[in-house]
């Protein structure tokens, strides 16, 4: 079993900036793909980013793309997302997960096995 805890989020100004962690325990994950998912209030839970398990493959959604990056460090089982020049549209829970597998399938939720608690990240105008 893998748990995930992520940190991180908090209140931010629009044009402001945040680092949200997602540690790892349980077990290791340097073999498994990342993601970050986030869900806003009334809203479907949707992908945000993604991370191969070395890193040299990452993906993102458009609205994110240009400001936001996903990385990793194998060592202390951790994933990150670094996410810049915020916007009231970020305002979500933010969620990390692993997928054991690949991937392939970084924006279907029901690759994912395993799921973070959330944390909320939250941008005023």
């Amino acid at each position: 079993q893998v748990q995930l805890v992520e940190s991180g989020g908090g209140v931010v100004q629009a044009g402001g900036s945040l680092r949200l962690s997602c540690a790892a325990s349980g077990r290791s994950i340097t073999s498994y793909a990342m993601g970050w998912f986030r869900q806003a209030p009334g809203k479907e839970r949707e992908f945000v980013a993604a991370i191969s398990w070395n890193a040299g493959d990452t993906h993102y959604a458009d609205s994110v793309k240009g400001r936001f990056t996903i990385s990793r460090d194998h060592a202390k089982n951790t994933v990150y997302l670094q996410m810049n020049s915020l916007k009231p549209d970020d305002t979500a829970v933010y969620y990390c997960a692993a997928d054991p597998r690949s991937i392939v399938f970084y924006l279907s939720r029901e690759e994912y096995d395993y799921w973070g608690q959330g944390t909320q990240v939250t941008v005023s105008s």
